[in-house]
């Protein structure tokens, strides 16, 4: 890099990556120590292996590492191309397929496995 023009050639093609990046759904999943104990790991494969029976590849499932509130794990977060959150706790397979099927696919949120329930209880 020499010039300005380098460094807006840089930016730009970093803005690029990142409007990529986040024009689709991404679903995380907490895969810390305590996520992983819980069961975080047949979850992930539970949701990457019902966006693939479904053909659905433009969501994004990835990895992040403790998100804060170990006594509710497996946690996963759907994150949608708007920025909106929606966390679901306690979760296993079958609630991370039933995720895929009714969120993901049919835009409804599955009110009774987010965070705002297990906080009621």
């Amino acid at each position: 890099m020499k010039t300005i023009s380098d460094l807006e050639n840089i930016r730009q093609d970093v803005q690029n990556r990142l409007a990529r990046e986040y024009k689709n759904r991404k679903i995380i999943v907490g895969m810390a120590t305590c996520g992983i104990a819980a069961g975080a790991k047949p979850v992930m494969d539970a949701l990457q292996d019902e966006l693939n029976v479904r053909g659905i590849h433009e969501t994004n499932v990835a990895m992040t590492g403790c998100i804060g509130v170990c006594r509710l794990e497996p946690i996963i977060e759907v994150i949608e191309p708007n920025g909106d959150k929606v966390t679901y706790v306690r979760m296993d397979a079958s609630k991370a397929r039933r995720v895929v099927a009714e969120h993901i696919v049919n835009g409804h949120i599955c009110e009774d496995l987010t965070i705002q329930a297990a906080s009621k209880k």
